[in-house]
């Protein structure tokens, strides 16, 4: 749920209409604004917000340029220019080794499974998905503006790129919490004190 929040001004951005792009960068950025407040209000750490504060610095840039030169030659390549950015944000969270999905998942999860090793690469592996699928994304939406695609191709790249990983997070995330059940269920049980002393004098 929270994924499908963070990256809702990014899908909004997508479906409205190419004719109307001055007013899905402005809509977009409306939204990703009221989704960063909402998150400083319920006191979210900055690393579980990476998405928010990429997604309003990119629409403001974006509501700027389309208010400023509406016919800018920049237009057809911004659907491209988008999933670069996010892309170049999630490989840069790779980078500096905090994963922005482990920032998200630590919402969901107590304190002291935060630095298991099994808890860490499963978001560095899921963070790494998302970054391939964004830049894979950027490179189709570029080639579509070159070769003068029509819009529903463009939607279809745009929704696909963060479909797909959204839906591989959440079937990873089971398959490891399948995994850590058995791996519980299969450890042996420590021997209870009872308390009384049973053995020889």
């Amino acid at each position: 749920m929270l994924y499908a929040i963070a990256f809702s001004p990014w899908v909004l951005y997508a479906v409205i209409p190419a004719v109307w792009w001055q007013w899905s960068m402005l809509a977009a950025l409306a939204i990703s604004v009221a989704i960063f407040v909402s998150a400083v209000a319920r006191r979210r750490p900055v690393a579980a917000m990476i998405i928010e504060i990429g997604s309003m610095v990119f629409f403001a840039a974006g509501t700027i340029l389309a208010l400023a030169d509406p016919d800018t030659a920049l237009h057809p390549y911004l659907p491209a220019i988008s999933a670069l950015w996010v892309g170049l944000i999630a490989w840069f969270s790779l980078l500096v080794r905090n994963p922005f999905t482990l920032g998200i998942a630590k919402l969901n999860q107590p304190p002291e499974v935060w630095r298991q090793p099994l808890f860490v690469r499963t978001n560095v592996i899921i963070t790494a998905v998302w970054a391939i699928c964004f830049t894979v994304g950027a490179v189709l939406l570029a080639a579509c503006a070159a070769g003068g695609a029509g819009r529903g191709l463009v939607i279809v790249v745009q929704v696909a790129h963060f479909v797909v990983p959204m839906v591989f997070t959440f079937h990873y995330v089971a398959v490891i919490r399948k995994r850590v059940a058995r791996m519980r269920a299969a450890a042996p049980t420590p021997p209870v004190y009872s308390g009384q002393y049973t053995g020889s004098r």
